[in-house]
């Protein structure tokens, strides 16, 4: 069987393009090495060449059954140390690092193909890498639980991440026990190319990156392993620094977007509670997808003093957005420069905007760069991370009332309108769904009662009094639908607790403060 598995792992490779045909002999070894095998048996190559010849499509949807084989076999073999989901992806990951390029061949491919093609032949190339080399787990992504949310601000994106396992109990002991390192420093870090990884830091011997300069320094570009959305991707400083909004960050941004106009790119800020998960590695996430914020019209539009040449305006979002948009972008850097530094200093004790307390800094920005054909554009959403006894994960945070469907940090992915949402909500609503129909009583559940008030809030809006068993008043198709559509409204409600300036006209009137502010 693993003979069979080794040759079919390899014409995968040859199907997809990770391998050429002369490819096939050496990697068929490199594979028999691998599994502690000397030789491939007559009958395993008979066997074999009886199947019928795989295609992209084809070997697309064998991989999953291919290594799931490989790694039942190792682990009988005991060639990983435990059958759990942590040193299967470990080994999984090594097996396929025998199908990669090396980087610098990677690298030359894409150069070539971008001078030859352009910018999006190229990462249509390293995207398809990325996926087929299964650094992206495409039968992982695909059981992610995805849908849409119409609301007043247009459609928002919701997920349920399923794609990132969660670790079993042994490998959490285990990553406990392991000897701490500090090399990778961190999981953006360029040393992770070709790292093979411990039980306390996922393997990327399957992983490759693309330098590029932008502002005259130093990054790389690869993809996310989860993509949230399409060709999502990240920018990352060659060196492990801090993240940093300021000046340069904005140059950086429209730099990048003038090498991959097809690309929109943003950063997360730069503040813990309303930054990202990764503060300590300066980087920045795009993709080849647009957004319900921008999509979104400009509501106000504002002139700012000496920028005549520069479109601005107030986006019509739940989160406090200011827009920028022209040809030049040195001239969006320097209005973007100036905004931000209004921010960091801005105090307005009536709209509870406080630059600092105590001597710690609230006010910063998460940027979004993007091109609008030849023109670029800027979207600057103003964020602020204080916190109150009231409030102590953030008062422009996701309130605890939503924290039984949200309760992270609202980063960049987020701001632009696309919930990710934890994988325990999937369970959690079949369960709910069920309760409903029968009747159930929601509060006695102990995994359900935390949905209860808004259970009992929504109901009635569909003319249902909360208690009703539902089985024969609504289908369990319409009921699924109707979880969706509110889960969706409640992560509209969790945007509006993260704006800082509410969309009232007490809110607005106070967003006209700041931006009168500006331009004093």
């Amino acid at each position: 069987m693993i003979q069979e598995r080794i040759l079919e792992l390899t014409e995968y490779g040859v199907a997809t393009g990770l391998l050429e045909p002369q490819d096939k002999i050496f990697t068929v070894n490199r594979l028999l090495e691998l599994f502690g095998l000397e030789e491939l048996s007559d009958t395993a190559i008979a066997e074999y060449g009886k199947r019928a010849p795989m295609t992209q499509e084809s070997a697309e949807e064998a991989l999953e059954g291919i290594l799931g084989e490989m790694l039942d076999y190792a682990a009988e073999q005991q060639l990983i140390p435990e059958d759990t989901i942590t040193y299967r992806d470990l080994f999984d990951t090594k097996i396929m690092s025998m199908l990669m390029p090396r980087p610098g061949e990677v690298v030359r491919t894409f150069r070539q193909i971008e001078e030859q093609q352009g910018p999006q032949a190229a990462t249509d190339y390293f995207y398809k890498l990325s996926r087929d080399s299964d650094y992206i787990r495409r039968y992982r992504i695909k059981k992610d639980v995805k849908w849409t949310a119409d609301t007043e601000f247009g459609t928002l994106d919701i997920t349920i991440n399923l794609s990132k396992p969660e670790k079993d109990p042994k490998a959490i002991a285990a990553a406990k026990l392991a000897k701490q390192s500090g090399y990778p420093k961190c999981l953006l870090c360029k040393e992770n190319e070709g790292y093979a990884g411990r039980i306390n830091h996922p393997a990327r011997q399957n992983h490759r990156i693309i330098p590029v300069t932008i502002n005259g320094s130093d990054w790389f570009f690869q993809y996310s392993p989860y993509v949230y959305y399409n060709e999502h991707c990240i920018v990352f400083n060659a060196e492990h620094t801090p993240m940093k909004i300021e000046r340069a960050t904005f140059a950086k941004l429209l730099d990048f977007v003038s090498q991959y106009p097809h690309y929109f790119v943003g950063s997360n800020a730069d503040l813990p509670i309303v930054g990202g998960s990764i503060l300590s590695h300066d980087h920045f996430q795009g993709g080849h997808y647009e957004f319900a914020m921008a999509k979104a019209p400009v509501e106000r539009e504002l002139s700012f003093a000496g920028f005549p040449d520069v479109r601005a305006g107030i986006v019509k979002w739940p989160m406090s957005v200011i827009r920028i948009g022209g040809r030049d972008r040195e001239r969006l850097i320097e209005l973007a420069d100036k905004i931000l530094n209004a921010w960091r200093g801005y105090t307005d004790e009536a709209a509870f905007v406080f630059a600092e307390t105590d001597g710690e800094p609230h006010n910063t920005i998460t940027p979004i760069a993007r091109r609008r054909g030849e023109d670029y554009e800027l979207d600057l959403v103003l964020r602020n991370n204080i916190t109150t006894k009231e409030h102590p994960l953030g008062v422009y945070h996701p309130h605890a009332k939503l924290h039984h469907i949200k309760k992270e940090n609202i980063g960049l992915i987020e701001v632009m309108g696309l919930a990710v949402l934890p994988a325990r909500l999937k369970d959690e609503m079949s369960a709910l769904e069920e309760a409903l129909i029968d009747g159930r009583s929601i509060r006695k559940d102990g995994v359900l009662a935390k949905h209860a008030d808004w259970v009992e809030e929504f109901l009635p809006k569909y003319g249902i009094t909360p208690g009703t068993a539902l089985e024969d008043v609504v289908s369990p198709e319409k009921l699924h639908e109707m979880i969706e559509r509110e889960i969706g409204l409640v992560f509209l409600r969790v945007l509006e607790d993260a704006g800082v300036y509410k969309c009232t006209g007490e809110g607005r009137a106070a967003f006209t403060r700041f931006t009168d502010y500006i331009n004093r």
